[in-house]
């Protein structure tokens, strides 16, 4: 039963497809539009290699993901999970990451729908954006749902449509796909690093565990479809690129996909894709918005972070306050902090936390459909290597915030021995 104005459970409202479209909208958002670059400024013509890491280590992380989120079908994701097969300090950082570096990450996203629109008044269009979407959010997560569904369409349409255009040009140099020496293994690690801000989007799926219908079937499924068609999306557009504008070009370009339809002479997509750009990062921050405010409110809920954020609306059954609070931190970074330059630190905050639903899967017994051995082995190893290579300021402010919510839970933990 929902208890107005205190704690509760939220509504089971989603199927198949629309948690399936929500995973999709996450992933193939605005990361399509800004990851590709800095990944090919990293790995040179090994952008490809790159990519098959980052999907490697992505599959792990989402099948471990998707058995413990049909076992634990609640709100939170690595944070339930990290807590109870670990312990409660290894939850509390999992999601401690998350938070921080997802809601930093909505103020980057909202940004670029800014620079899109309007350049010249950015922050002021980003902060607009964020209190629209809070909006949408706080009326339930079904409309959330619709609003995505629509923005994936409109993403796919654009896509489709520069695809077409860079292969059906005379402007491709097959040899652009050939792995030279430029492409060095700390390179390519990095890139696969970076282009995992693009892949970690089926988390949302995993944190609206307690609004999915028959969790346990739907989840798992759901995670592994979103994953197998956001790889299939970075695929095809990586080789369009690479093929149009070669390795250096792409590594040079700030706005890639824009970059590309005008060097194959077709001008009038250009405000087509400068349009999916700003429409993808509204969904990536649809998305983003929904997924830390689900974390927040089992936080919140186990009296990890204050309690009032506990909160369940009484008439739409979403976590209102988390919601709204995600929202007004998001606003505030937006007018005040250029946080445009995050990917490689929400990767890092990304992989810890992913490290953690693996080694939490590791746990898992037979009879609680744990994964494969190595999936979770493969998965931890995984993560922990590319969050290490990392850009050294990337990882330099990741371990300064861990190290910031460590203190935060013993703080924390020590109130509640004590009953404060």
């Amino acid at each position: 039963m929902v208890i107005p104005g205190g704690s509760g459970e939220l509504r089971r409202s989603l199927g198949l497809a629309d948690a399936v479209v929500i995973g999709v909208g996450s992933m193939v958002g605005a990361g399509i539009f800004v990851a590709l670059a800095p990944a090919a400024r990293a790995a040179g013509s090994g952008l490809l290699v790159g990519l098959a890491v980052a999907a490697v280590v992505a599959y792990c992380n989402a099948t471990s993901s998707a058995r413990l989120a049909a076992r634990y079908p609640t709100s939170g994701g690595t944070y339930v999970y990290g807590r109870e097969r670990l312990g409660e300090f290894w939850g509390f950082l999992a999601g401690w990451g998350f938070v921080v570096g997802k809601t930093a990450s909505c103020a980057a996203m909202a940004l670029t729908v800014g620079v899109y629109v309007w350049p010249d008044h950015a922050r002021v269009i980003g902060a607009v954006s964020v209190v629209a979407l809070t909006a949408v959010n706080y009326r339930g997560i079904a409309k959330s749902a619709t609003v995505t569904r629509m923005i994936v369409v409109f993403v796919a349409v654009v896509l489709t449509a520069v695809v077409t255009a860079a292969l059906g040009s005379g402007a491709l140099s097959s040899g652009s796909l050939a792995v030279e020496s430029d492409a060095t293994v700390g390179g390519v690690l990095q890139a696969a690093g970076l282009l995992f801000f693009a892949f970690a989007g089926y988390a949302r799926i995993a944190t609206l565990g307690e609004e999915v219908r028959d969790p346990k079937r739907t989840i798992p499924r759901a995670i592994g479809i979103a994953l197998g068609l956001a790889f299939a999306v970075y695929s095809v557009v990586a080789v369009s690129l690479l093929l149009v504008l070669g390795a250096d070009g792409l590594a040079s370009s700030s706005a890639p996909l824009v970059d590309a339809v005008r060097e194959v002479g077709t001008d009038l997509l250009v405000p087509v894709v400068v349009a999916g750009a700003a429409i993808a990062a509204l969904g990536s921050l649809l998305s983003l918005i929904l997924g830390v405010s689900r974390t927040m409110f089992a936080m919140a809920r186990d009296h990890r972070l204050p309690h009032v954020l506990a909160a369940v609306h009484p008439r739409y059954g979403v976590p209102h306050r988390a919601e709204v609070s995600v929202g007004v931190v998001a606003v505030i970074l937006v007018l005040t902090v250029d946080v445009r330059e995050v990917i490689g630190f929400s990767s890092f905050g990304v992989l810890v936390y992913y490290a953690i639903a693996n080694a939490s899967a590791w746990t898992l017994t037979r009879a609680e459909r744990r994964p494969p051995r190595i999936v979770p082995v493969v998965g931890i190893a995984g993560c922990l290597v590319l969050a290490a290579t990392l850009p050294a300021a990337s990882v330099l402010v990741g371990a300064g915030v861990l190290a910031v919510g460590a203190l935060v839970h013993g703080v924390r933990a020590g109130q509640l021995r004590t009953g404060r």
